[in-house]
């Protein structure tokens, strides 16, 4: 077994070797408005391994970016993004496309993505658009977290979900607080190493409030997927029956085990070894709240 595992390590690494030259190439045909980034998920935390081009102001030993959050969070589920548009935080329009990387066995690894800097181009259509009397109103273009520092990323995708939410969080009720952990969820947050912990700092609440969101949060989607999954197996009487699944970032253990989505960052500890709503429990015994009615301070 630890021979096919070092096997398959050493056929990722020449994959990886083999596509270094051409994030050079594609940056050389394609010129400045391009750039290439390659990324290896088994370091998620400094993923960036080559990059040509300054789109995103990536380097060497960067972060991944949500998108790259997202992809880990899918596991071996996850597939290419091609040719979509979003925008950085700095206001360039990008179109890009993301091209996972697979070993022999089909387990995801890593990325190869090419970002586009449009912006000058969409600023041409527009104008030529306003002289020509076909002016129309711009597209709304999702941004995207790009950075070096994976915290930052992680800030970022917290922020643009509370700006949403148009509220703090002590303001939210029980139904929006978990809408805000299924949504960080679903964009791989929680994929990435202490990740939970960041969140509870930034909304101030304890750890094992957060893990007990999550849980909740999880096990909501999870009832729901089960219960379309019920329903389609019933009208589809006869035919092939199938497992329900629930999102792609439940691919992994549940957050309950202190472990993340994936459980390739799992951080296990002798204070989180126990499940979320258990220390919940024990807390609510002594002060008499549970997590989700800590409006004060959750």
């Amino acid at each position: 077994m630890a021979a096919d595992e070092g096997a398959l390590e050493s056929e990722r690494d020449a994959i990886v070797a083999a596509l270094r030259p051409v994030v050079d190439g594609l940056v050389a045909t394609f010129g400045p408005m391009c750039e290439v980034v390659l990324h290896d998920y088994r370091r998620p935390e400094e993923s960036v391994v080559a990059v040509a081009g300054s789109v995103t102001g990536r380097a060497v030993g960067g972060a991944m970016s949500e998108i790259g959050m997202r992809i880990v969070a899918r596991g071996d589920g996850a597939g290419d993004e091609l040719n979509y548009v979003t925008r950085t935080r700095g206001g360039k329009l990008v179109k890009a496309s993301t091209i996972v990387l697979r070993d022999s066995t089909g387990t995801v690894f890593g990325a190869l993505c090419v970002n586009l800097d449009v912006t000058a181009v969409a600023d041409a259509h527009a104008l030529l658009g306003s002289l020509a009397g076909l002016g129309t109103a711009p597209a709304d273009v999702p941004v995207t977290a790009f950075g070096n520092d994976i915290d930052s990323v992680v800030d970022a995708i917290l922020d643009a979900h509370q700006l949403r939410q148009n509220g703090s969080w002590a303001a939210l009720d029980r139904a929006r607080r978990l809408e805000l952990f299924r949504g960080l969820d679903e964009r791989g947050v929680f994929a990435v190493r202490r990740a939970i912990e960041q969140v509870a700092a930034r909304l101030g609440i304890s750890r094992a409030s957060a893990y007990s969101y999550l849980s909740q949060a999880r096990a909501e989607t999870e009832a729901g997927a089960g219960a379309e999954g019920g329903a389609g197996g019933r009208a589809r009487a006869g035919g092939k029956g199938g497992a329900g699944v629930g999102t792609g970032a439940e691919v992994g253990t549940v957050a309950t085990t202190g472990r993340s989505v994936t459980g390739v960052e799992a951080e296990p500890t002798a204070t989180t070894s126990r499940s979320a709503t258990g220390a919940e429990a024990e807390r609510a015994a002594t002060t008499g709240r549970s997590a989700s009615d800590e409006s004060a301070t959750d």
